[in-house]
């Protein structure tokens, strides 16, 4: 195997991104630009379009997350102008009225991105491709709107992307998924803490 020094920067970034995200941190939008930029490349040298694609996306979700966020900033500090510093967009669980829109978006984008991956390009992986991404567009806007089930997305994200990648022969990005996984179950509880000290 050539080491991929690009996919092992890609990774330390990811990691750092891990632990801003599991510190409900809003800097973590800063690694949120930074990693796609780099894995964009890594993705396309590998034939995982659809995961260039979602890489995009990503950079286009972690500005409109950042932004959400210091709205939700913004807002409490207009409410509360003696705090010394402003407090962020709360964790709270997604309202039901959400479930069944995110799950048709899910469904268009899983089905609609696999005819693409199987119509135009040479991807050998185009269902799980096509799956991970539509789940990732998913997570990433309930990441930007801070609900906590967001990370019930990204346990399976992660998981499937953990063996996806090891197939592709990507080791150190699927050694990145795979420790995204365990850490997202602990992310999980640490949010729901998180949100009852609120």
């Amino acid at each position: 195997m050539e080491l991929n020094y690009l996919e092992i920067f890609g990774t330390f970034v990811g990691l750092i991104y891990l632990w801003l995200e599991y510190r409900a941190s809003i800097y973590l939008w800063i690694a949120g630009v930074v990693m796609p930029a780099i894995y964009i490349f890594v993705y396309y040298d590998a034939g995982l379009y659809a995961d260039v694609g979602i890489n995009i996306y990503y950079l286009i979700a972690a500005a409109y997350g950042w932004a959400i966020w210091m709205k939700g900033s913004w807002s409490k500090a207009k409410k509360k102008a003696e705090a010394d510093a402003p407090d962020e967009l709360p964790i709270t669980h997604m309202p039901l009225r959400f479930y069944l829109p995110v799950t048709a978006v899910c469904l268009i984008a899983f089905l609609g991105i696999a005819w693409i991956l199987i119509s135009y390009t040479d991807s050998n992986v185009p269902w799980l491709d096509s799956f991970t991404t539509a789940l990732s567009i998913i997570g990433m806007w309930m990441l930007a709107r801070k609900f906590v089930e967001q990370w019930f997305a990204w346990i399976i994200v992660d998981i499937v992307c953990c063996g996806l990648y090891i197939y592709k022969e990507l080791y150190f990005t699927s050694g990145l998924y795979g420790l995204y996984s365990i850490i997202a179950i602990f992310g999980y509880f640490k949010w729901k803490q998180m949100m009852k000290a609120q």
